[in-house]
């Protein structure tokens, strides 16, 4: 009774199957219902393991120097068997007396095992009541045949990463006519994409290409053309409320472009900066702030100016918050003075310090230097550090700053002049006059073996900040002419960069122009002839012979 209970929880069960191990056909009660789909490739599961893998098939095989992990794979339709060899189950219409035949070849595809159906079931239901044990088979996997579409089949593994279907990169090469597109053509697919939306960022994304395709060299007719084409689609979007249209805009007609002579447009800039403010928008929220501080398009009205600054503050916006925190440490903008919340201010915007607005860590650095009402305490190392992030934002008051630091050894920092020209070059390449003089001053006094002296050098960085307007640059470059640093003597162009430095109160040109050899130069040039005057230049160049450097272009005194 028990035998037959379980017999019949088998059979109840059509996709797991009793396969006699004894090979034994006389049985006259069939444990389980089997499918003929899956009858003669299912594959066996045995309950014994060998101690060593057997060798993959022929078509399996891999090449020497392949890891053990691919020697082990296999089809999903073949199993090992309990004596450790692969079987395939690809028998065809054998009786079912005899033992199932151990195969090394490819697996029997489904459409063979299909074709005879009826043997597939006297061989696969034969089961024994009385087997010491029971082997499970599960049905098997399809075989690896890619789709219609050239796609593999969900059901089975993809091939591995080394094989040609994923190193063929052939759908990454050029076609024949590739080419980059131009300007026309690129703003034409642009159009073409931007018709078939409604999308509003996409569109002003259009706007601003065209906009700034203006700025490379091109005919003005097609320059002016592609500015009312931006113009007309910003116009468009800001009237349906998009933020980044409206300030975008308000940009452009801040920047003069739309005016002949260049002249800003505040008047139609301001209202957009409102709107586009209204929207969240924190850009358009600080340059409103601004407009209101200014007077620009609109009147002067600090209590607005205040208003729309603490909204780009509480967006975020490093300039706004900077700006605020000034505003409460001198009681500006109609504020009331307050060191706390300043300090607060400062600190929010150092803390989301860009490039572009890089000044409250500078700020900081400043009043940590000495402090302030108790609240900013005294850290000459914290001023150090914001002013190296600071100069790493390339922010030149902070960069040059640094540099005098490792030059005189301020702040408690150590004095290194590798660091001190390093600093003052950043300064200098964003334009700063007194970091150009300091170099030029470094160069020519030199320090071996840590800089070398170079008059040509030295005769740049001071041409590049007398171009700034620095007295002490001008001085500097008269001297040079007068001397031949750098380039031959010419006391014409001495005296005329000294009279530009006396005229900015330069004390030291004061001096120069009343000095003796250029008085004599001065009277010579006027009452002789050319032949005296070049007599009188061979004297005083010779009597100049003997000037010495002033102690304003040594480096150490230049600043």
């Amino acid at each position: 009774m028990l035998g037959d209970f379980k017999n019949k929880l088998k059979s109840a069960t059509p996709s797991i199957r009793s396969v006699k191990t004894n090979g034994s056909s006389n049985s006259n009660k069939p444990s389980s219902i089997v499918n003929p789909k899956y009858s003669q490739s299912s594959p066996v599961l045995s309950s014994k393991t060998s101690s060593l893998p057997p060798p993959p098939p022929a078509h399996m095989s891999l090449p020497n120097g392949s890891s053990r992990r691919h020697k082990e794979k296999m089809p999903a339709n073949m199993y090992r068997l309990s004596t450790g060899s692969l079987h395939s189950t690809s028998s065809t219409s054998s009786s079912s007396n005899k033992s199932k035949p151990r195969s090394r070849s490819s697996c029997t595809s489904i459409d063979e095992n299909q074709a005879t159906p009826s043997t597939d079931i006297s061989n696969a239901t034969s089961s024994s009541t009385s087997s010491s044990s029971i082997n499970l088979s599960l049905p098997p996997t399809p075989p690896p045949v890619m789709g219609k579409h050239g796609r593999y089949p969900s059901n089975i593994s993809l091939p591995s990463l080394n094989s040609e279907y994923f190193l063929n990169h052939n759908h990454l090469k050029p076609g024949n006519k590739a080419e980059l597109l131009s300007y026309d053509k690129t703003i034409n697919l642009y159009r073409e994409n931007a018709k078939r939306t409604n999308n509003p960022t996409i569109q002003c994304d259009l706007a601003i290409y065209l906009y700034e395709s203006t700025k490379n060299n091109q005919k003005p007719e097609e320059k002016q053309a592609y500015i009312q084409e931006a113009i007309k689609i910003l116009k468009t979007l800001s009237l349906r409320g998009h933020a980044e249209s409206q300030y975008y805009l308000a940009n452009i007609y801040a920047s003069g472009a739309t005016h002949k002579s260049g002249k800003p447009d505040f008047g139609n800039a301001f209202p957009l900066f409102v709107q586009a403010a209204k929207h969240q928008h924190a850009d358009a929220a600080y340059r409103a702030a601004k407009c209101y501080e200014d007077g620009l398009g609109c009147l002067k009205n600090k209590s607005k100016a205040v208003q729309y600054y603490k909204i780009a503050a509480t967006l975020s916006h490093p300039g706004a918050m900077y700006r605020l925190g000034l505003a409460d440490i001198n009681g500006a903008l109609g504020l009331q003075r307050n060191v706390k919340d300043g300090n607060k201010w400062l600190k929010r915007s150092a803390d989301a310090a860009t490039p572009e607005y890089p000044h409250a860590l500078h700020e900081l650095g400043l009043l940590h230097e000495k402090g302030l009402d108790n609240i900013i305490f005294k850290d000459t190392a914290y001023s150090v550090k914001l002013y190296a992030q600071a100069a790493e934002l390339g922010y030149a008051p902070s960069a040059y700053r640094l540099g005098e630091c490792y030059e005189y050894g301020y702040l408690g920092c150590e004095k290194d002049y590798a660091s001190s020209v390093f600093y003052y070059t950043i300064a200098a390449r964003q334009g700063n006059a007194e970091a150009c003089f300091a170099l030029s001053a470094w160069y020519l006094a030199g320090d071996e073996p840590h800089i070398k002296p170079s008059e040509e050098k030295a005769l740049y960085w001071a041409k590049l900040a007398a171009a700034k307007g620095l007295p002490k640059a001008e001085f500097a470059l008269g001297y040079f002419a007068e001397t031949g640093i750098g380039r031959l003597k010419d006391f014409n162009e001495a005296m005329s960069w000294y009279k530009k430095a006396a005229a900015q109160g330069n004390e030291q040109a004061k001096k120069r122009l009343n000095s003796r050899s250029l008085r004599s130069f001065n009277s010579t040039s006027k009452t002789t002839t050319a032949n005296t005057t070049n007599t009188a230049t061979a004297t005083s160049s010779n009597s100049n012979n003997t000037l010495t450097i002033p102690s304003s272009l040594v480096a150490g005194e230049a600043r």
